[in-house]
């Protein structure tokens, strides 16, 4: 009997073709969706944080999460009862060119629950090795498992789709790691988080079938996709399959247009880091602008070429999806309907920002002069580094009988006011005038908008500094941090007066410092 009390209900490994060889070596999976692999035992477990949420959502209590039960099955010691862990066969484009089989090379999937009618996956990322982790260990570390476990649940409770987080442990094993592949490695401190999804699949789960003109399987991964997650298209169909795109497509564009709402930078947008449910994904070298810029990235692979920066990310959106396009065009072998769906995002998406824009900026009614108006703001934002969160969230006080006062509301936002010349404040102060004007037509008054300005743009984000304290915390042994950055990320729209220390800009000595403001795809 499982000791735990899950209600387990696995189907990727159950209906699905596995790969027949059962062996933990390195190789090329063929006509298969996933391998058979047993996680790695670690020397010494403890646990370090849990997420009192999704233990509930997945059917387990607080009691649950202190049993050593808990502790071995989610740092991969024990195997939960009739189940058989699997790692996922996929491929991808990676910073857009073709990578071949890549696969989970650091997760392994150990169930899938039911839940008060929910589906969710529990995978442990770093686990040990599988068939996919080509040269690697197929471990994490401490410093980039903290960074995943707190962000997955604070874009969470922003709004935005994504994975979730259930645990943080460490494994009690040292980790060699490069943190910026400079030729410098150390050794970590290990770590396993369980991840937490309806499911993990991804635009490289299908894009590996056709790669090898695999359409039977190709048909058999699609199939299981619409039976599982989009029965509501209906049986599989060519018309079907459209559906699916189109569907895939507007989720995908809907979770970018959240990322550019909150400032979030996902780092390594390559097309096995795409969900086909829509959710932000693989939390690696991701981070939050501070100054608002469009060509920020967090990435250093990135640094040369920024293919994924802030700016880009609704572009790469579509281009990753034309490259599902030509994975799943076999199973419909017309394009029109997909040049049709990539066509609709491109207008949707400058419909959708816009609407975000008016959300942020508290308007309700939409005219065609906002257009300008929202323009002319982030060519404002840009004058000077000016903090992107601090900016909007101090904005929701601006008053509209007093447009001349506009700049010393969001004072606190520059990160050197003296920068502001008479030039740069006359551009600012024209811009305040015309936003009152525009205000002055809105059907709400001051505290309405403040409210509604307030629902949309958030007082407190996970800064990478933030995660940083945190991590250097930890690394000592300490996580208490971690545990009031758990805190005050769930309620991230709230003033939370006792932890206003964190809405500040990012303090100086993190300007240039690893880990706060380029990170690598170890991070």
């Amino acid at each position: 009997m499982n000791k735990l009390k899950l209600n387990i209900k696995d189907t990727f490994n159950k209906e699905l073709p596995a790969d027949p060889v059962t062996d933990n070596t390195r190789r090329q999976v063929k006509e298969a969706c996933f391998s058979f692999v047993t996680p790695r035992k670690t020397s010494k477990p403890e646990l370090v944080h849990v997420s009192d949420e999704m233990l509930l959502e997945i059917g387990l209590t607080t009691d649950d999460a202190k049993s050593e039960t808990f502790l071995q099955v989610f740092t991969g010691n024990e195997i939960l009862e009739n189940t058989q862990p699997y790692a996922m066969c996929y491929a991808g484009h990676q910073f857009g060119n073709w990578a071949g089989q890549l696969g989970d090379g650091r997760a392994i999937n150990i169930a899938e629950v039911v839940h008060k009618g929910n589906r969710w996956a529990l995978q442990l990322k770093g686990a040990g090795e599988t068939p996919y982790s080509r040269t690697a260990d197929g471990l994490a570390v401490l410093r980039s498992s903290i960074r995943e476990y707190l962000c997955s649940e604070a874009m969470y409770y922003l709004g935005v789709p994504t994975t979730r987080a259930l645990s943080l442990a460490l494994t009690g094993d040292k980790v060699l790691r490069d943190v910026m592949y400079d030729g410098h490695p150390e050794y970590e401190k290990g770590a396993v988080v369980c991840r937490v999804a309806p499911s993990f699949l991804r635009f490289g789960n299908y894009e590996i079938f056709a790669a090898r003109q695999d359409d039977k399987n190709l048909k058999v991964l699609t199939d299981y996709t619409i039976k599982h997650f989009y029965p509501h298209l209906g049986e599989p169909s060519k018309e079907t399959y459209i559906k699916l795109f189109n569907e895939v497509s507007q989720r995908t564009l809907e979770m970018i247009v959240h990322w550019q709402r909150v400032g979030f930078v996902h780092g390594v947008m390559n097309t096995d880091n795409m969900s086909i449910l829509g959710l932000t994904i693989d939390y690696g070298p991701y981070g939050w602008l501070e100054g608002f810029e469009y060509g920020w990235t967090p990435n250093t692979t990135d640094a040369g070429t920024k293919r994924y920066r802030y700016g880009n990310q609704p572009n790469i959106g579509l281009w990753n999806l034309f490259q599902l396009a030509n994975a799943l065009y076999p199973l419909v072998g017309e394009a029109k309907p997909f040049e049709d769906v990539l066509n609709q995002y491109k207008l949707d998406f400058e419909k959708k920002s816009l609407e975000m824009m008016r959300a942020k900026l508290g308007l309700v009614a939409e005219e065609p002069s906002d257009v300008t108006l929202t323009a002319q703001l982030e060519d404002n934002l840009q004058l000077s580094e000016t903090d992107m969160t601090i900016f909007f969230r101090l904005l929701a006080d601006f008053n509209v009988e007093q447009p001349q006062n506009g700049l010393s509301v969001v004072h606190k936002a520059f990160y050197s006011p003296d920068e502001l010349d008479d030039e740069r404040k006359q551009k600012w102060n024209d811009w305040f005038v015309d936003y009152a004007k525009r205000l002055k037509r809105e059907d709400t008054n001051s505290m309405e908008r403040k409210k509604q300005m307030n629902a949309v743009n958030p007082k407190y984000v996970l800064r990478n500094y933030m995660a940083q304290l945190a991590i250097d915390a930890a690394d000592e042994g300490d996580y208490n941090l971690i545990e009031e950055l758990y805190r005050l990320l769930k309620k991230p729209y709230d003033e939370q007066p006792k932890y206003d220390k964190w809405f500040a800009k990012r303090p100086e000595w993190a300007r240039n410092k690893i880990g706060c403001s380029m990170l690598s795809c170890s991070s």
